[in-house]
């Protein structure tokens, strides 16, 4: 049981939570390019020394935003994943409702980790791990239904070369899953991102637009795709 904390560190979490709301309200407003923390210690008060004290650059403030999002967008994915499912085709279909779900409700942050770099921006190290949720969730759900043996024999080639090794940096992540399996994973996962980003950027308009039904079977083709039919 950790030590509860002091009033002091009370007092600095809800500042910095503070803080990050005003980012939040900036890049709903201006965009991530626009960020400022002067503009942020001027809307709440502060002098931007004390700000400073908080968050020494733009940078470690958009790394924070960037670790928020990735985090918030990863435990609506866990959460979907988590509940009782009949066949993991639905625990698959439900994931990618859950991460279109979030990215709809929030789509400034989604905006700020899938959309345009921002320029003199270079996310750090500390923002794999949090990225890598929703993938691994996926992953999982792969993981599962190939040890429970609801992954029929699928004719597929096997990666060679450079794709061969990529493929291998994830494989000891899904212990005896087929290699072509694994990169068709990798295959839905970018096109589930990339989906989404057609639909909140507006390339769907005129075509799929709304994307309820879309969006459904298309989950449904790559659940198939990579093996869980």
């Amino acid at each position: 049981m950790s030590a509860p904390r002091t009033a002091r560190e009370r007092a600095r979490a809800e500042l910095t939570g503070e803080i990050k709301a005003a980012a939040r309200r900036q890049l709903e407003t201006s965009g991530a390019e626009s960020l400022s923390l002067r503009a942020i210690s001027r809307e709440l008060g502060m002098v931007s020394s004390a700000l400073y004290r908080y968050f020494p650059s733009r940078d470690e403030l958009l790394t924070a935003l960037v670790i928020d999002a990735y985090d918030a967008l990863g435990e609506a994915a866990e959460s979907a994943a988590q509940k009782e499912y009949p066949h993991p085709r639905e625990a698959w279909v439900a994931v990618y409702a859950a991460v279109r779900d979030w990215a709809r409700a929030n789509p400034h942050e989604y905006a700020l980790i899938y959309g345009s770099p921002i320029t003199g921006y270079q996310a750090p190290q500390t923002t794999v791990q949090p990225a890598a949720r929703v993938p691994m969730v996926l992953l999982n759900i792969l993981s599962q239904a190939h040890a429970e043996g609801w992954l029929p024999e699928v004719e597929a080639p096997e990666p060679s070369g450079r794709l061969a090794e990529q493929v291998d940096t994830i494989a000891p992540l899904a212990p005896g899953v087929p290699r072509p399996m694994l990169l068709r994973l990798v295959i839905a996962w970018t096109q589930l991102f990339g989906m989404i980003s057609f639909e909140l950027f507006g390339q769907l308009v005129g075509s799929m637009d709304p994307a309820d039904d879309f969006f459904l079977e298309t989950s449904r083709q790559m659940a198939k795709y990579v093996g869980i039919s």
